[in-house]
């Protein structure tokens, strides 16, 4: 399923890729490429590129980078489809009807399909409250202290006490025992026969940010097992990667998220007037909920219950949050358990208090730590301060971890200059090496860079997109084969296409490929590091030496891939390497 290249193409141009990440991303023109603070991951320095001559944006800290297709994809987790449609609806241009073959048009059926069905299920579990069945339902809820008002907002709802109720229902709609089975409504027992996944149950519908029903939370009515069950994953439900109330809280205009562990907590919340509250799905807090909390909060307070299974939760996600580039924050629940019973006891007020108050993620973690040492005992006390001291070394940016170490030593009765003593000391015990502590920009551990001898292949590729000129004088020396890594001669080919059409267009390439990983690739390509250059002279050096590298690679490559039979092969590369010996002193001459 792709639109044609042309019309691709025509979005892509149509959206300025300056213009687009300026309403994201904060950026600043320097020289001929406009810089901010990457969107990508956590950084205090800029390393953000974008450039408006190659329409491309690249990350030299963590390495994200291509078109404005796709930032789109990578910011607002769109497929390549999604986010050509919304940059299409940006840009004013009506879009053409998608081809799908057999097997796509058979997957998108069988998800309208499944989407229909959980629509259809979540109106009969409603309605099924509002009967004489439902009537105990209906008063746990109003036990809970929820209103007729938000029992509606959610769409709760009520699963009665015969197990093949819902299917019995939807039988009778026309819907086959397959596709019932697939949506995980229905569910087959080898004694029973098909058999309703949710009976006897209080529900909860989980929708998308779209408002889709994709799935269902239900509570046993009773003493029965289990307490709390979800619906399995299905074609349009992956509990990783949904959040539960989302849907409402991405409307809420608020500068952060409240995220909670369950379902009653959200509901309790959003009754409260915390409308930006949300909860994980009956899973821990995983990459792809970061992710998607980041396309709508910069800021999180986790409130999470004030048992020890809360705190272990807590511990999980601050590390994942801190990677995703998420500043979180964590509310202090005691003496209650949890949301719903702190408002029910307390109020409103005083929970906005409580997210007022929310505490520092770091020295969350240093108050927990701190639990686990007897710190009236000097040995105990030494170890959780080394302890800390590793932990301080988080902090890649000095100034950063100055002012968390000097408030931890505040904190803790310990000299701020016995603390540093102590990080430079774990640092270097962890590392092995003379200088450890480094002002640093806050960027995320890069990528190892390619080997030796592909280095030169990227780094020609990027030579190629900043000089054109180098096309037509490295022809006699470098051919295509010479660019031996598979995805790298791929590109190649696509750039010297390009440059023989006259209409060089780097960016366009990036749109060829619909995988992430494969556009970040690429993006890379045309965005390797070059050594820094002041003269016209020292640019020719650089690129002839990278032109001898190429070749010198290329003829290794295939010398070393000969069958010993292969004479002729063996006698083309004893040529290249005389050959080769001509270009020791090529001196390529930029006009």
């Amino acid at each position: 399923m792709r639109y044609p290249e042309e019309t691709i193409e025509e979005v892509r141009t149509a959206n300025d890729i300056v213009d687009v990440i300026s309403g994201y991303v904060r950026l600043a023109k320097k020289g001929s490429s406009h810089f901010g603070l990457c969107p990508f991951h956590n950084e205090k320095s800029p390393s953000f590129s974008v450039s408006q001559s190659k329409q491309m944006y690249y990350c030299f800290g963590c390495g994200a980078g291509g078109n404005v297709i796709t930032f789109v994809m990578e910011y607002e987790n769109f497929t390549f489809v999604e986010a050509v449609k919304h940059l299409a609806d940006r840009a004013g241009i009506v879009l053409p009807e998608l081809e799908y073959s057999r097997e796509e048009q058979k997957k998108a059926d069988k998800k309208a399909a499944i989407l229909e069905l959980n629509k259809l299920a979540a109106n009969y579990f409603y309605s099924q409250l509002q009967t004489k069945n439902g009537a105990r339902a209906r008063q746990y809820f109003l036990d809970r202290q929820l209103t007729e008002k938000t029992m509606k907002h959610f769409g709760l709802g009520y699963a009665n006490i015969y197990q093949d109720d819902l299917y019995q229902y939807l039988k009778k709609k026309g819907y086959k025992d397959e596709l019932l089975h697939e949506s995980g409504l229905v569910g087959y027992h080898e004694k029973h026969g098909m058999q309703d996944k949710f009976w006897n149950r209080v529900m909860f519908p989980i929708m998308d940010v779209n408002n889709h029903v994709i799935g269902f939370g239900g509570r046993v009515m009773g003493d029965g097992e289990p307490k709390y069950l979800n619906s399995r994953e299905t074609p349009v439900f992956d509990k990783s990667r949904n959040l539960y109330g989302l849907n409402f809280a991405r409307t809420a205009r608020e500068s952060c998220l409240l995220i909670c562990e369950g379902y009653m907590d959200v509901i309790a919340m959003h009754q409260a007037g915390f409308t930006n509250a949300v909860a994980s799905l009956g899973t821990a807090f995983t990459q792809g909920h970061a992710q998607l909390i980041k396309r709508y909060a910069k800021e999180v307070i986790l409130v999470y219950d004030s048992d020890a299974a809360g705190t272990k939760a807590i511990l999980r996600a601050l590390p994942i949050l801190r990677e995703a580039g998420i500043t979180a924050r964590v509310l202090r629940m005691g003496p209650h358990k949890d949301p719903d019973e702190f408002i029910k006891n307390e109020g409103a007020e005083a929970f906005q208090k409580r997210i007022d108050e929310a505490e520092n993620s770091f020295l969350f973690e240093i108050q927990v730590l701190e639990q686990e040492y007897q710190m009236n005992d000097p040995e105990s006390r030494s170890r959780f301060y080394k302890e800390v001291a590793a932990k301080l070394l988080r902090f890649r940016e000095e100034l950063e971890r100055e002012t968390y170490l000097e408030t931890v030593a505040k904190r803790y009765r310990i000299e701020p200059k016995q603390l540093r003593s102590l990080v430079t000391s774990v640092s270097l015990s962890l590392s092995g090496e003379t200088q450890k502590i480094q002002p640093k920009s806050g960027v995320r551990k890069k990528e190892k860079p390619p080997n030796g001898a592909l280095h030169p292949q990227k780094l020609l590729l990027t030579w190629l997109v900043e000089e054109t000129q180098l096309f037509e004088k490295i022809k006699p020396y470098i051919r295509l084969e010479d660019f031996t890594e598979p995805f790298y001669h791929t590109v190649a080919e696509m750039l010297y296409e390009q440059w023989e059409q006259k209409e060089l267009n780097p960016a366009r390439i990036i749109s060829r490929f619909q995988d992430e990983e494969q556009q970040r690739q690429a993006a890379s390509l045309f965005n390797t590091s070059i050594r820094e250059v002041t003269t016209k002279e020292e640019k020719e050096k650089a690129i002839s030496e990278t032109v001898y590298k190429v070749k010198e690679n290329s003829i290794k490559n295939r010398s070393a891939r000969l069958e010993p039979t292969d004479l002729t092969g063996m006698q083309k590369v004893l040529e290249d390497k005389k050959e080769l010996q001509k270009l020791r002193n090529l001196h390529i001459f930029l006009d």
